[in-house]
C-alpha cells in the first residue's frame, strides 16, 4: 500500500515562515507531502476544487495554515471527508486569537482539529499520528523520534545538574 501524502496549504506565502516547521517534521518522519498556497477568500474555486480531489490524489490528511479571519480549514473541512488540521497563524493585530477562534469554533458535523497558534510542528506530529493507524513504520518511526526527544532532555537535565553544581 502507497504511503498516504500530508497537503500543507497556507493562506498566504508569508505563512510560509512558520509552516517550514511542519514541512521540516514531515520530512523527518519521511512522510510524502505537497505544499501550495490556496486562499479560501482570494481562491475559493482552488481551494473548493483541491479539497474535493485530495482523497483521489493520495493525500491522507491536510494540514491548513491561515491567519486573520482563518477560514480556509473549514473551507478545506467542508469540502473532504480527509482529516483537516488547522494551524492558526500569529497576527500582530490581535496576536493570532482572532485566527485561533476561526479555527476551532467550526459547526456541528464539519469537525478542524486545531493547534496552537502557529503550531505548525505539533500539526505535522499530529498528522503523522493518523497516518501511522495504518502504517506500523511509521509508528516506529514516532516512537523512535519521542525516544529520542527523552534523551535529548535527559542531556539538557545533566547538563543543568554540572551548572548546578558550579554555583
Amino acid at each position: 500500500m502507497e504511503q498516504k501524502k500530508v497537503a500543507v496549504i497556507m493562506g498566504s506565502d508569508s505563512d510560509f515562515p512558520t509552516v517550514k516547521k511542519a514541512v521540516a517534521e514531515l520530512k523527518a518522519l519521511g512522510i510524502p507531502y505537497e505544499a501550495h498556497v490556496l486562499s479560501a477568500h482570494r481562491t475559493p474555486d482552488g481551494a473548493i476544487a483541491f479539497a474535493k480531489q485530495a482523497k483521489a490524489a493520495g493525500f491522507g490528511v491536510i494540514l491548513a495554515a491561515a491567519g486573520m479571519a482563518a477560514h480556509l480549514a473549514g473551507v478545506l473541512a467542508a469540502n473532504t471527508t480527509l482529516p483537516v488540521i488547522g494551524i492558526p497563524m500569529k497576527s500582530e493585530n490581535l496576536g493570532g486569537m482572532e485566527a485561533l477562534l476561526a479555527t476551532v469554533q467550526m459547526p456541528s458535523g464539519i469537525p478542524v482539529a486545531t493547534v496552537a497558534i502557529d503550531g505548525a510542528k505539533n500539526a505535522a506530529i499530529l498528522a503523522a499520528e493518523i497516518l501511522a493507524l495504518s502504517d506500523e513504520a511509521l509508528a516506529a518511526r514516532l516512537q523512535q523520534a519521542r525516544v529520542e526527544m527523552a534523551e535529548e532532555i535527559a542531556k539538557k537535565d545533566a547538563a543543568l545538574q554540572e551548572k548546578l553544581n558550579d554555583i
